[in-house]
C-alpha cells in the first residue's frame, strides 16, 4: 500500500514538474516573446522592458532547473515500477521505444537549457550592460542574441511537445 502512494506522490511531483517546465517555454514561446517584439517594434527598446525579461528569466532558470531535478527523480522511480520496463537498453515494445525517444528530447532540452544559461544569457547579459553605457559593440550584440535566445526557447518547447507526445505513446501502450 506505501508503494501505491509513493508511487502516485512520484506521478504528481512528475505532472507538476512538466507543467511547470514545459508550460513554462511555451509561455515564453507563444506569448511573452511575440508580445515582447511586438511592443519594441511599436514603441522601441525601453529599459523597464528589458528589465522585465531579465526578471522573467532570472525567475523561471531555478524553477526550471528544479523541475528538471524532480523529473529525473521521479522518472527513474517510475520506470523502475513499470511493468513495460524490460531492463536498461532494452527496447522489444512500444513504450520503451517511445520512453526512448522521450529520453533523448530530454537530453536535447538539457543541452539547450545548459546553452542557454551558460553560454547565450551571460553573452545576452554581458550586451545589454555594454549598450547600457553606450558601446556600440554591445547595442550590435544584443539583437542577435536575442533571437538566439528566441530560436532555442522555441527549439526547447519543440522538443517539450516531443516529450509530451512521446508519454502519451507510452501511456497508450
Amino acid at each position: 500500500m506505501i508503494t501505491d502512494w509513493t508511487l502516485a506522490l512520484s506521478f504528481a511531483l512528475h505532472l507538476l514538474a512538466t507543467v511547470v517546465w514545459i508550460g513554462g517555454l511555451i509561455l515564453a514561446t507563444a506569448l511573452v516573446w511575440p508580445e515582447v517584439r511586438a511592443a519594441i517594434s511599436r514603441n522601441g527598446e525601453n529599459a523597464s522592458l528589458l528589465d522585465f525579461l531579465d526578471r522573467l528569466r532570472k525567475r523561471f532558470n531555478p524553477i526550471a532547473n528544479l523541475s528538471l531535478l524532480l523529473l529525473i527523480v521521479t522518472g527513474l522511480f517510475q520506470m523502475d515500477k513499470s511493468p513495460h520496463y524490460d531492463g536498461l537498453l532494452v527496447f522489444q515494445n512500444d513504450w520503451s521505444r517511445a520512453i526512448l525517444v522521450k529520453h533523448v528530447a530530454v537530453l536535447g532540452m538539457v543541452g539547450v537549457g545548459v546553452l542557454m544559461q551558460f553560454g547565450v544569457i551571460p553573452a545576452l547579459e554581458r550586451a545589454t550592460l555594454l549598450a547600457s553605457r553606450g558601446k556600440e559593440q554591445g547595442t550590435a550584440d544584443l539583437e542577435r542574441l536575442r533571437r538566439r535566445e528566441r530560436r532555442l526557447t522555441a527549439l526547447n518547447a519543440t522538443l517539450g511537445v516531443l516529450v509530451l507526445v512521446c508519454t502519451a505513446v507510452a501511456t497508450a501502450a
